[in-house]
Formats: C-alpha cells, sequence, structure tokens
C-alpha cells in the first residue's frame, strides 16, 4: 500500500517543542538542516522515519468536527505548503508552535519536531510528494568503542537516539485533499500519548475504505459477542468461541460482506439479529462511522483482527481448551461428588 524506497528527502527542518503545561518552551531553528553536506544521514533519517510505515494498512484522514477542513490546523499548513502558499521552513516553524499549544497534558514528554519534505512516495499504486511529521522524545545511551595505541577506547553518550524505535510520526501526502489527503500514523507511547498526538496535534479519523470496514466490522461483532449477548442468552464460553468462529471463516471464505447474508448464516436467531443491528448502530453513533450493508472484504484487515479472536477455554492454571470448531463434540457438566466442573470432548485421533 505505501512504499518509500524510491522516495527522497527535498528539506528537513527540526525544532524542539517543550510541555507548555510545566512551564517549558519551544525553541525554533533559523533554517532547514543541510542534507547534501553528507551521503550518509539522508538514508540514515530515511530508514528512522519511515520504517514504522512500511507495513501500515490504515489510513487516516485529516478532519475537523465543524465540518470546516481549513479549521484543522495541520491541515491548514499542509494545503498552504502543498500549493506553494507557504515555504517548507515556515510551515515547520508553525507546526511546532502547534504542537507547543496543545501540549498541555502532564505527561506529555519534551522533543525534538523534525518535519521533511518528501518527494516521490508511492500510495496505492501512485506516486506523490509528502510532509512527514516526527517527534522524538526518548533517550537511551550507547558505548562507542574505538581504536587507540594498540588498544581500544571505550566512551558513551547518555543522550543517544536509537533509530530502530520512532516515538511518533505521521505522513500526509498530498492526494486526496478536499477529503483531507491521505495519512499514515505511528505513534509508540501509550494510551495518553496516543489520544494527544491523533486526536489534539493531528486531529485525525480513520478513512472509511475496504480495510476500515472489514476492521471495524469485525470489532463490532467480536464486541456484541462477548459483551452484549450474555444480557440476552445464556451463553457457555464454547458457544461464544464458536460464533466467533464461524463469523472469521465467513470473512476469510468470502469476498464480499453481505449484512443479511452473515445474519441469517452466522447469527442465526431473530432476536439475536436484532440485537446485533442495534449494536451495530451504536457503535456506527459512538465513532461516527459509516458501516455499509454490504463491502468487499479486506483480507489485510481480516488477517490483523483474526489474533484478538480468542479461541481458548482456561480451565483454572491446569488446563487450556482449544476450539477451531465442531461445538457439538464439546460438552459441559458438574460433578456433583467432586463438587467441580467438567467439559468432556469427543474425538476420533490423538496425536
Amino acid at each position: 500500500m505505501f512504499y518509500h524506497q524510491d522516495s527522497t528527502f527535498e528539506a528537513l527542518s527540526i525544532h524542539h517543542v517543550g510541555n507548555k503545561s510545566q512551564d517549558e518552551f519551544y525553541a525554533l531553528s533559523e533554517s532547514p538542516v543541510d542534507l547534501k553536506s553528507d551521503e550518509v544521514l539522508p538514508l540514515l533519517l530515511m530508514q528512522y522515519f519511515m520504517t514504522p510505515f512500511a507495513k501500515t494498512k490504515e489510513v487516516y484522514r485529516l478532519y475537523h468536527p465543524s465540518g470546516d477542513l481549513l479549521l484543522n490546523e495541520v491541515y491548514h499548513l499542509a494545503s498552504k505548503f502543498f500549493n506553494d502558499e507557504i515555504s517548507f521552513h515556515t510551515m515547520s516553524e508553525h507546526l511546532a508552535k502547534h504542537l507547543y499549544e496543545v501540549s498541555t497534558h502532564p505527561k506529555i514528554k519534551s522533543g525534538e519536531l523534525y518535519v521533511v519534505s518528501l518527494k516521490g512516495v508511492q500510495m496505492e499504486g501512485e506516486l506523490h510528494d509528502a510532509i512527514g511529521i516526527f517527534k522524538t522524545e526518548n533517550r537511551e545511551s550507547y558505548l562507542k568503542v574505538d581504536p587507540l595505541n594498540g588498544g581500544f577506547e571505550i566512551s558513551y553518550d547518555e543522550k543517544g537516539i536509537n533509530t530502530n524505535k520512532l516515538d511518533k510520526g505521521v505522513i500526509i501526502i498530498n492526494d486526496e485533499h478536499d477529503q483531507g489527503y491521505k495519512v499514515l500514523v505511528a505513534d509508540a507511547a501509550k494510551v495518553t500519548d496516543a489520544v494527544f498526538w491523533k486526536d489534539e496535534f493531528l486531529n485525525v479519523i480513520a478513512r472509511n475504505d475496504e480495510y476500515q470496514q472489514t476492521s471495524n466490522l469485525l470489532k463490532v461483532y467480536k464486541n456484541f459477542v462477548t459483551d452484549k449477548l450474555d444480557e440476552t442468552f445464556e451463553l457457555e464460553k464454547a458457544d461464544k468461541i464458536d460464533l466467533l468462529n464461524r463469523s472469521m471463516n465467513y470473512f476469510k471464505e468470502k469476498e464480499t460482506f453481505d449484512q443479511e447474508e452473515f445474519e441469517e448464516e452466522i447469527i442465526g436467531t431473530p432476536l439475536a439479529i436484532e440485537s446485533f443491528k442495534s449494536f451495530k448502530e451504536q457503535f456506527e453513533d459512538d465513532y461516527e462511522v459509516s458501516l455499509p450493508q454490504s463491502f468487499e472484504i479486506n483480507n489485510n484487515a481480516v488477517k490483523k483482527q483474526e489474533s484478538s479472536y480468542k479461541n481458548v477455554i482456561k480451565l483454572d492454571k491446569n488446563f487450556v481448551i482449544t476450539v477451531n470448531g465442531k461445538r457439538q463434540y464439546i460438552e459441559k457438566g458438574f460433578d456433583e461428588d467432586k463438587g467441580m466442573n467438567f467439559y468432556k470432548l469427543y474425538f476420533e485421533n490423538e496425536s
């Protein structure tokens, strides 16, 4: 979906952004970094900045709750740069100031902000210009060993940056301008910082494409089975796993999701179907997304969500039953003499 191997850096500016609520400040550089004097540095930075996006499948858009995209500061600045209405370095300064203004949560760390102009990134088969915005917050200690007088000298740097661990990043691709661009987001931080980066600084929402539709429907159904069905039906753990297994098989075997077909084949009973429809509608309202009645199934989204579909039953700390199918061959009961629950499993071969 996204390839950067043939792309190049056109410009790079670095600024420092502190936490406003901690009375820290920002420091702006006077000019962009000279990338032409060092052949190795651009390659190293390209690896550092872009590697986290190599396997990114989820695509976002910049937006604003009012519906006016120009009120989104990042969108406003990116649009002016792509339209040659503002210089690259001036745009980077404004981005640093915007980041500072929204850095008000006490847990947000100060750090360097890197803004880059990119040429020739490939997104969904087409080449585009792009803007990259990256932030480093964490430092690590590094040892350095050099030859000295027939032996070796060892030194260290306590404030080095690990080029294999990008803290935060976003790539804004100059495509679908009127819809908020195509945006890729990376964030290695915990929940507080992740919400801040996506919601406060960028203000992004997921693009409602086939990947997102597939991913959202699988999330809705998993939550429906694990959390909602208990309110109406008495289901054993094996029943829930069976429902999840059947739904996952549906998405693996079909090319297109059809809600009516899915409800009849997987959910079955009218009461449960009505409950699922209501649950799905509530999800759409809560997250301001639209899940159509029919859409093309995205295999990458299915693979990603499959890992969250648990199919094991844990019995105390002694046994684990993995259920891949054949729900009718599992029985649960209670032994009066032992005063304990039990499972009875039917099978043909043991290996």
